[in-house]
C-alpha cells in the first residue's frame, strides 16, 4: 500500500517525548515500532525498527518532541526530492522550485515551521542542497561527528547525520544538546577566503552580503575542486551498489533509481583507488587553506535551484551537487545559510571549516545572520 504523504514533507505523524523543541526525523533514520522505507515502495513492507536511531534517542534524551517523519528522494538516492511513491514535499517558500534532495521532507517541515527543527542525512549534499532550496539552514558535520547508528544504509564511508533549522540559535541548542561544542559566541569573525565557483550573479550576491555584515574575504583556490566532485560520485555509486543493490530483486524500485544502483556494479577497482587517492589529496588541500583562513566562504549551489518542471529529467541536475559534494569526500563541517535571492530563487552561502570545528560554522552564521540587512 502506497503510504500516506501529505504535501508539507511528512510520510507519518506522531507525539514521541516531551520537551521544548520539536524536531522531524528523515525516513532513513528508525525510530521504534515504525518501518524505515526511505520514500522506496521496495520497502513498504519493512519491519518495524526494534529501537531508535541513536541520535533520535540522544535527543528524545535531552528533551526534544518528535513530530514523525519526513518523505525523501527514493533510497536517498536523488537530488531532486521528486518521489512520485511517497510524496514530494511543498517548497513552501518558492513552490515552483524543488524541494531539493534527498532529505526533502526534512527541509520542507522546517521552513514551513512546523518543527523548530529536523534531522536529514548528508552523503552528497543531501542536506545543504534541500536547505539551499528551501532558503533554510542545513548543518553536514564532520564525518562521524554524529553517531549513525540506526541509520540507513548503514555502512558509508560519506554519509553524515544533518540539521536543518531557521535560525542560528536553534541550531546551537541543537549541537549543544547532541554534545558537540559549540562555544560563545563571537566578537569577531576569523579570517574567511571564499572561492569563486558558481555562477558570477550568484558569487556576486554571496560577496555583497559578506561585505555588507563588514566581511572581505581573500581569494583562494582548490585546484582538486572538481576532481573530488567526481570522485565522490564514483564512491557513492559503488557503496550505494553494495548497500541497495539487493533490492532491485523485489522489481519496486524506479526506473531511474535502479538504473543509477546498477551503474555501480561497474566502478572498478582502479577508479575506486584513484577516488581514495582524491579524497586524500583533497582533504589536505582544504586543510591547508583553513590553515590560512579559519573559514571557507563559497556558493552552496553552482546555479539557482530548478523548477519542478526544469528538474524531470534527473541526470540534468546532478551537477548542483559539484560544491557540496567534495566536503562529505574531504569529511569537512559545511553549513548552508541562505543570503538573499535571485529572480525569486534562493541562494545560499556555504562555510566549510576545519575538522573538529563545527561548533566554529555556528557561531559564524549567529555573528553574520546578526548584521545581515533586511
Amino acid at each position: 500500500m502506497k503510504p500516506v504523504s501529505v504535501s508539507n514533507g511528512f510520510v507519518g505523524q506522531f507525539v514521541l517525548g516531551e520537551g521544548d523543541l520539536q524536531f522531524a526525523v528523515k525516513d532513513t533514520l528508525d525510530v521504534a515500532g515504525y518501518r524505515t522505507q526511505a520514500g522506496c515502495p521496495a520497502l513498504e513492507d519493512a519491519p518495524v525498527a526494534a529501537r531508535h536511531a541513536s541520535v533520535v534517542s540522544a535527543l528524545l534524551e535531552k528533551h526534544c518532541v518528535l513530530r514523525g517523519k519526513t518523505v525523501l528522494h527514493e533510497l536517498a538516492f536523488g537530488v531532486t526530492g521528486i518521489n512520485p511513491w511517497g510524496g514530494t514535499p511543498r517548497n513552501v517558500n518558492f513552490p515552483r522550485l524543488i524541494p531539493g534532495g534527498s532529505s526533502s521532507g526534512s527541509a520542507a517541515v522546517v521552513a514551513s515551521g512546523e518543527v523548530d527543527f529536523a534531522i536529514g542525512t548528508d552523503t552528497g549534499g543531501s542536506v545543504r542542497m534541500p536547505a539551499a532550496c528551501c532558503g533554510v539552514l542545513g548543518l553536514k558535520p564532520g564525518f562521524g561527528v554524529l553517531g549513525r547508528d540506526g541509520v540507513m544504509p548503514a555502512e558509508s564511508s560519506l554519509d553524515c547525520v544533518g540539521v536543518f533549522t531557521r535560525n542560528a540559535a536553534t541550531l546551537r541548542q541543537v549541537l549543544e544538546r547532541l554534545n558537540v561544542p559549540v562555544g560563545d559566541a563571537l566578537a569577531d569573525l576569523p579570517p574567511m577566503s571564499h572561492l569563486a565557483v558558481a555562477t558570477p550573479e550568484i558569487d556576486s550576491l554571496i560577496l555583497t552580503f559578506l561585505q555588507q555584515c563588514g566581511v572581505t574575504p581573500a581569494d583562494a583556490e582548490l585546484p582538486n575542486l572538481a576532481d573530488a566532485h567526481r570522485a565522490g560520485l564514483a564512491i557513492i555509486s559503488h557503496e550505494n551498489w553494495l548497500a541497495l543493490g539487493p533490492l532491485l530483486a523485489s522489481g519496486k524500485i524506479s526506473a531511474d533509481v535502479a538504473t543509477r544502483i546498477r551503474a555501480g556494479a561497474d566502478v572498478s577497482q582502479q577508479t575506486l583507488n584513484a577516488a581514495e587517492q582524491t579524497r586524500a589529496q583533497f582533504s589536505d588541500e582544504v586543510d591547508a587553506l583553513l590553515a590560512q583562513t579559519p573559514l571557507l566562504a563559497l556558493a552552496t549551489l553552482p546555479e539557482l535551484p530548478p523548477t519542478l518542471e526544469e528538474a524531470k529529467d534527473p541526470l540534468s541536475v546532478v551537477n548542483l551537487t559539484r560544491l557540496v559534494r567534495p566536503f562529505n569526500l574531504s569529511g569537512h563541517p559545511a553549513l548552508a545559510i541562505p543570503v538573499g535571492e535571485i529572480d525569486s530563487r534562493p541562494v545560499s552561502l556555504q562555510l566549510v571549516a576545519a575538522k573538529g570545528q563545527d561548533g566554529l560554522l555556528v557561531q559564524a552564521a549567529e555573528w553574520l545572520l546578526s548584521r545581515r540587512r533586511h
